[in-house]
């Protein structure tokens, strides 16, 4: 991963007509629940620190109120926080003026929504060029940018075709191609896929990470689905009650939950399919030379099938080529026993 390229301090955000009266209520020891009851106010963060780095698809998740939308909203300073900082490539953001912000919205950052957000008078074309436009693009250059995005995320086509005409996941392929259009450096996504079927919501994920690995931006991704997390996600962070519960990968979240809250949000995970086998790989054992061979980057599920064909170890190969020692049946149960 890259440097750091959003860095949250002490973040926390109050609701209500007295919010700085409230958070400090809040440091003295009253709960969400008993500030709602006393001032009406809600408490939707409280400090909240994290990093996100460059390249990286940061996933925050949590329940319904758990404050996830609310925190990527401070992000293009749509909320703006009680107290704390945003820093965006160590600037804080909260010192910018409206011409500056407008800027850093226009060309840093671009937000994908849960319901699209496309204009239904528009042709998919226009929608994709509708930022550049605003910017004053030159008319060829938006054509060119609009239409390579278009390509990009499968639409060719569909360029003078109308929202209403395309399917849910065809819409949202419009309103991913609209942010990449821009060429903004980061992507903040809130619950960019969950009003997708189940199907077109899955080809939507493989489509990101394909995205993802092709482009490098920086994602900042909304979700309630743990699956959809561990699956997308570089870094995760879990929040509940506006409260930062852990931030890790996925394999570190699993095989050890800050706290009962986490463990019980992992319990039922199929850990065969998040673990990889480049982790568990014994360095000290030397498989022989007709040992079947499977990449690091595999998931311990993925190696199930080999040794379902008979095969008593695997060889593990890394990104550079080098076999860096093997897996055993018996190694992989324990593994996925211990995580």
């Amino acid at each position: 991963m890259g440097p750091v390229k959003i860095r949250v301090e002490n973040v926390s955000k109050v609701f209500g007509r007295d919010p700085a009266g409230a958070l400090a209520k809040v440091r003295a020891g009253a709960d969400k629940t008993r500030l709602k009851e006393e001032m009406d106010h809600v408490l939707a963060l409280h400090d909240i620190t994290l990093d996100v780095r460059t390249g990286e698809t940061f996933v925050i998740m949590g329940l319904s109120g758990s404050g996830k939308s609310t925190l990527i909203r401070h992000f293009n300073r749509l909320i703006e926080p009680t107290s704390g900082r945003i820093l965006i490539d160590g600037e804080d953001i909260l010192t910018y003026d409206a011409a500056r912000l407008q800027a850093f919205r226009r060309r840093k950052v671009a937000m994908v929504f849960q319901r699209f957000a496309l204009l239904p008078h528009r042709t998919v074309m226009q929608n994709v060029a509708y930022g550049l436009t605003l910017d004053g693009v030159d008319r060829a250059e938006v054509l060119r940018r609009a239409g390579e995005q278009i390509a990009l995320v499968g639409l060719s086509g569909f360029e003078n075709s109308y929202p209403a005409q395309l399917s849910g996941g065809m819409q949202q392929r419009v309103g991913l191609a609209r942010a990449l259009a821009t060429d903004a450096e980061i992507l903040l996504m809130d619950e960019a896929f969950s009003a997708l079927d189940p199907l077109i919501r899955h080809d939507m994920q493989m489509q990101l990470k394909e995205l993802q690995a092709r482009l490098g931006k920086t994602i900042v991704f909304i979700t309630h689905d743990l699956d959809e997390a561990l699956l997308l996600g570089d870094h995760i962070a879990i929040l509940k009650d506006g409260m930062l519960r852990q931030v890790g990968t996925g394999a570190e979240i699993l095989a050890s939950p800050a706290d009962d809250y986490v463990a019980r949000f992992v319990r039922d995970v199929n850990r065969g399919r998040i673990l990889f086998c480049g982790a568990f790989a014994d360095a000290g054992l030397l498989p022989a030379a007709e040992a079947p061979v499977i990449a690091a980057e595999a998931t311990l599920e993925a190696a199930f099938a080999v040794f379902a064909s008979g095969a008593q170890m695997v060889a593990v190969r890394n990104g550079d080529g080098r076999i860096t020692g093997a897996l055993t049946a018996q190694r992989v149960m324990e593994a996925l026993a211990r995580a």
